[in-house]
């Protein structure tokens, strides 16, 4: 019987949401050996033998897709949408499919960025611990209508958010070096550019992918675009943002405030510089994750595998689609 891996370890316990799918396309689904992300070493071993993976955040190296490549890899199918822990090139050299689950947390997303948006502009956190320390903190807090949200990159959790924005009287504004004008122009967004975006946004919602470009987008020199009043959101993924910067921009109150759900290294260090920082608030890399997401993106990832290695090609969720002619 042909197996699967079941990579990341929280997904054992959501199982009958894919599994029923896969057991009855004739797979064997195999679990992490243990309750955490698996290193490099480790999913080495552990998908050595496998035709698939329903993929996490673990690392896909090319040492890991060579050599499992050549024990029968075939698809590496992400449940979610970031894919920047796979190697593309090295997929695409062994024959291997990289999927990820498109459609499926885009709202869970924006749905976070707008908890963390209000969390900061209406000073939640401080206004709790100080509630439940006895005092009695009434003062009166910033509102969300009138201000300018800006969103940078405008896909599909980007557009979820300009959308949203509405309901609460924010100007959403959008940069996107490939923008789809159609939803701009439909939506009646304002297409800016970076300086304008970094000028104009009161509140600056980051949601790209990493990549070279998009590598430290936010740094020293963008920061000292912004408004010292402006907050920022990254929802996206932590290479986004340059974190000592951000850190230091946070303390000397080069800007107001920053809500941080995914950082540069995860799991993250108690002694990051951007935890000394009182006006901020942290999530663990939740907010693609859901109940409802979390199910979508299993049942989605499992979809894919069971499509491609039934000889059916999901277009719409392969990543690189010059392997075609390889897979087989």
């Amino acid at each position: 019987m042909k197996r699967v891996l079941i990579a990341p370890a929280p997904m054992k316990e959501i199982e009958p949401v894919y599994g029923p799918l896969l057991r009855s396309a004739g797979f064997e689904l195999v679990f992490p050996k243990k309750n955490a992300q698996l290193t490099e070493d480790e999913l080495l071993d552990q998908l050595s033998g496998c035709v698939a993976s329903l993929a996490g955040s673990e690392p896909y190296t090319p040492r890991v897709i060579a050599a499992c490549a050549a024990k029968g890899l075939k698809v590496i199918s992400r449940a979610g949408v970031g894919y920047d822990g796979i190697n593309l090139a090295a997929a695409t050299e062994h024959g291997v499919v990289a999927t990820i689950a498109v459609g499926s947390n885009h709202n869970a997303v924006a749905e976070h960025a707008f908890m963390l948006m209000l969390a900061l502009v209406k000073n939640l956190i401080p206004q709790h611990n100080l509630t439940v320390a006895g005092k009695w903190p009434r003062k009166a807090n910033q509102s969300l209508r009138g201000k300018t949200l800006g969103i940078a990159g405008v896909g599909r959790i980007g557009k979820r958010v300009a959308q949203i924005a509405k309901a609460f009287d924010l100007r959403p504004i959008g940069y996107d070096p490939y923008p789809d004008r159609a939803f701009f122009a439909k939506e009646n967004l304002p297409l800016v550019s970076l300086e304008e975006l970094l000028r104009e946004s009161d509140i600056l919602t980051l949601h790209m992918p990493l990549t070279p470009e998009s590598r430290n987008f936010i740094r020293t020199e963008t920061i000292a675009k912004m408004k010292p009043t402006a907050y920022l959101l990254n929802t996206a993924r932590g290479g986004i943002v340059d974190e000592p910067a951000l850190a230091e921009a946070l303390q000397t109150k080069r800007l107001a405030g920053a809500a941080i759900d995914v950082f540069e290294e995860e799991p993250v260090s108690a002694t990051n510089p951007l935890f000394a920082c009182a006006n901020a608030a942290f999530t663990a890399h939740t907010a693609g994750v859901d109940m409802k997401s979390r199910d979508d993106m299993a049942l989605f990832a499992a979809q894919a595998i069971v499509k491609l290695l039934g000889g059916e090609w999901p277009e719409e969720w392969v990543l690189n689609a010059e392997v075609r002619t390889k897979f087989a």
